[in-house]
């Protein structure tokens, strides 16, 4: 386990790829995006329908906590998705996940205390707790043993340096890995002998490919939950999420919201709204993924990327470049300029090591996989 220095703030190498990749496509070349982890496809023709209907009315701030219609909604898909009951008091709508982390931070722990994240994992998760001025804790991960956090790795790493809190993802970004209901119930019981508070990231549940999503709601009330219509709901831009808190941290949660954010934003709520009842149209998009998940892994391993069996959620391949480089910044620079191709280089997810790896995101359209491969394949020809 490593742990961050107080001045280790780094750029979102994701967003840095994208910047240059739009000053190529500028210039009026093509490019094949795999870096940026979003989907493709507009949100749900209902919800567009919701949101013209709403737009001339005036788009006053909302209940810090967020519209009751909404906050009801997110409990039926509690009951119906998850088999829990939920109260809509507990639950705070928010910008995006993001802002979610912010508020968890905040409303859990004491300034400056320290909490666990796994390595690889989603870059903001260190940089935003840096930015707030707490401490850091790595948990490492293998690829042996599929990406996946176990409860054995958090007593190892809680006995060299204790931590507060532990915030984890499953489906993770950037491998995808998941966690059955065995193994998440092994976090949970961990976390709860250590006193450590948990951090459910949910951002990617419904995006499973080998069963139902588990929520940590199922095992345990004592977790934060933080989950966003983003990724399943096909709504990145809408910036729209929510959070379930324990009882202990529901006022605090409100306050937080109310001083730092006021209330998400209405027109996002209206469309998160009705976006609930719209899976049959999120579940289509899910099943064009799960194309995309098998042809891109097929073609990264047939091209010589170190890369296993495919993710068991999100919508992203970790894979391995080492037989071609063991700088993964340069790799994929020279990738997006030579081949037309943008992927996010590793140390976005791994400082330590991800030098060694490159994620690709599958979201978007089958032509845009199958051009990318070609594309790379064409590129590692001439440069091998």
């Amino acid at each position: 386990m490593t742990e961050q220095p107080a001045d280790g703030l780094m750029p979102f190498h994701a967003m840095e790829i994208l910047k240059r990749a739009k000053v190529i496509e500028a210039s009026g070349r093509s490019v094949c995006h795999l870096e940026v982890g979003e989907p493709g496809a507009p949100p749900a023709p209902r919800v567009i329908e919701a949101v013209a209907k709403a737009l001339p009315l005036a788009q006053g701030y909302t209940n810090a906590k967020g519209l009751t219609e909404l906050r009801e909604g997110l409990a039926n898909y509690y009951a119906n998705q998850h088999a829990v009951a939920v109260e809509p008091e507990s639950m705070l709508c928010t910008m995006g996940s993001s802002a979610a982390f912010i508020i968890a931070f905040h409303a859990a722990f004491r300034p400056g205390a320290r909490i666990a994240i796994t390595r690889p994992g989603y870059p903001a998760y260190v940089n935003t707790l840096l930015g707030l001025g707490f401490g850091i804790a790595e948990i490492p991960l293998d690829a042996a043993n599929g990406w996946k956090l176990t409860g054995a790795d958090i007593a190892a790493a809680y006995a060299d340096t204790p931590f507060e809190g532990l915030l984890f993802a499953s489906p993770a970004n950037p491998t995808g890995a998941a966690v059955d209901r065995e193994g998440l119930a092994d976090i949970v019981t961990t976390c709860q002998r250590l006193g450590v508070r948990l951090i459910s990231d949910e951002i990617y549940h419904g995006l499973d490919y080998r069963g139902p999503s588990v929520s940590a709601l199922e095992l345990t009330r004592d977790a934060i939950i933080i989950n966003s219509f983003s990724k399943y709901y096909c709504m990145t831009g809408w910036r729209i999420g929510w959070m379930v808190l324990p009882d202990d941290l529901v006022r605090r949660g409100e306050i937080l919201q109310q001083n730092l954010f006021i209330s998400a934003p209405t027109l996002s709520q209206i469309a998160a709204t009705v976006a609930l009842g719209e899976r049959d149209y999120a579940e289509q998009q899910k099943a064009g993924y799960a194309v995309n998940r098998q042809l891109l892994n097929d073609g990264l391993h047939a091209l010589g990327f170190d890369i296993g069996s495919p993710s068991d959620g999100a919508f992203y391949a970790y894979a391995g470049i080492s037989r071609f480089s063991n700088d993964s910044m340069s790799f994929c620079e020279t990738l997006l300029d030579e081949a037309g191709v943008a992927a996010t280089p590793g140390i976005d997810f791994d400082r330590a090591g991800g030098n060694r790896y490159v994620r690709f995101s599958y979201a978007g359209t089958h032509q845009n996989i199958e051009m990318a491969i070609e594309r790379m394949g064409r590129f590692l020809r001439r440069s091998g």
